[in-house]
């Protein structure tokens, strides 16, 4: 069930949350819908009322490579920045599951930064929480070895998804970590004999929850 508007984004003020509601437009998407594409011209910003949206980058090949999730009452950092300089995205976003988002035409973004406080301050704490998301990123992919990378990536799928089973394919996780899925499959397999996961034929089970920051 969709939460209300104001309960998602309680910090904006109500006149704005008035201008949300009458100036934009709710979409119900099935999983996997790409919004946003490598080299695409952002025509709105998204907010995000239901569901789980992926922002990852691709290759020529296809591979991707996750940066982070957005989840409801979070708004897309990337579409902000597009939308308010009229550039081309530089990174795809899917939906991970039948997802619900609030479209906000580009023209109003300037226009909301100057009349509404509330939602200069959610633009520069959207912007924060992003790059600070793509610190740790950038940490685990430079300080970090696979196993290391795959438990923190385990973790985080669970704290995200709030549940300890993990319904994704090694090959899946291979892909999403720019790896192979032998060598997954392996570092599961090593994780399983130190008790911090279970296999099982469909899913993972996660034992240790609490992601490292």
């Amino acid at each position: 069930m969709i939460q209300p508007i104001h309960k998602l984004f309680s910090q904006l003020e109500p006149a704005l949350l008035v201008q949300i509601e009458k100036q934009g437009t709710i979409k119900e998407l099935p999983a996997g819908e790409i919004l946003m594409r490598t080299g695409q011209y952002v025509k709105s910003t998204m907010l995000v009322l239901e569901g789980m949206v992926k922002i990852f980058r691709e290759n020529e090949e296809g591979d991707e490579f996750l940066m982070y999730y957005l989840q409801p009452g979070e708004a897309c950092a990337i579409s902000l920045v597009c939308a308010s300089k009229m550039e081309a995205s530089k990174v795809m976003a899917k939906t991970m599951e039948p997802t619900t988002i609030l479209m906000i035409p580009i023209q109003l973004m300037d226009e909301w930064m100057a009349k509404y406080k509330s939602w200069y301050y959610f633009v520069l704490e959207t912007y924060r929480n992003r790059f600070e998301e793509l610190l740790v990123l950038i940490d685990n992919i430079a300080f970090r070895n696979m196993d290391e990378r795959l438990l923190f990536y385990l973790q985080r799928h669970s704290e995200v998804n709030q549940t300890s089973t993990i319904q994704l394919s090694h090959q899946q996780i291979a892909d999403e970590l720019n790896s192979s899925r032998e060598v997954i499959s392996r570092l599961l397999k090593k994780l399983e004999q130190r008790k911090i996961v279970a296999l099982h034929r469909n899913f993972i089970e996660l034992k240790q929850i609490s992601a490292e920051k």
